[in-house]
C-alpha cells in the first residue's frame, strides 16, 4: 500500500488562505480560526484518495482536466495531483464569485 501523497501549497493558495482568514478575523477571530482549521484539515485529507475531488466544471468545459477541487461552502479548494507522490493545492476561492474571471484575472497579471 502506498504511503499517501504530500499535500503542499502553492504561493497563490497560501496567499488566498490567508486573505480570507484576515477578512473574517475583521469580524470574528474565533470564526476565522475555525474556517482556518476547516479549510486545512479538507486540504490535508488529500493524503489519501485526492481523487475523490472533482473536476472543476469550469475548467472542464475548456479542455482542462488536471485541476480538481473540493467544496468547503462558501470556498472551492483547487488542487492538482502532480505524480504518484504530490498533490498541490492551488488556491482557495469564494464560490460566489466567477471562478473563470478570477483565474483569467491571475493569468494577465502574473
Amino acid at each position: 500500500m502506498s504511503a499517501g501523497y504530500s499535500v503542499l501549497w502553492t504561493e497563490v493558495a497560501e496567499r488566498d488562505l490567508r486573505e480570507v482568514i484576515v477578512f473574517i478575523a475583521g469580524d470574528n477571530v474565533q470564526n476565522a480560526l475555525q474556517v482556518l482549521e476547516n479549510i486545512r484539515d479538507k486540504a490535508s485529507s488529500l493524503y489519501t484518495l485526492p481523487e475523490r475531488g472533482r473536476v472543476v466544471p469550469e475548467l472542464q468545459s475548456n479542455g482542462i482536466f488536471i485541476y480538481r477541487e473540493l467544496i468547503i461552502s462558501p470556498w472551492r479548494l483547487l488542487y492538482r495531483i502532480a505524480d504518484s507522490s504530490n498533490v498541490y493545492i492551488t488556491a482557495v476561492l469564494d464560490s460566489r464569485r466567477n471562478v473563470e474571471d478570477i483565474l483569467l484575472q491571475r493569468l494577465i497579471h502574473s
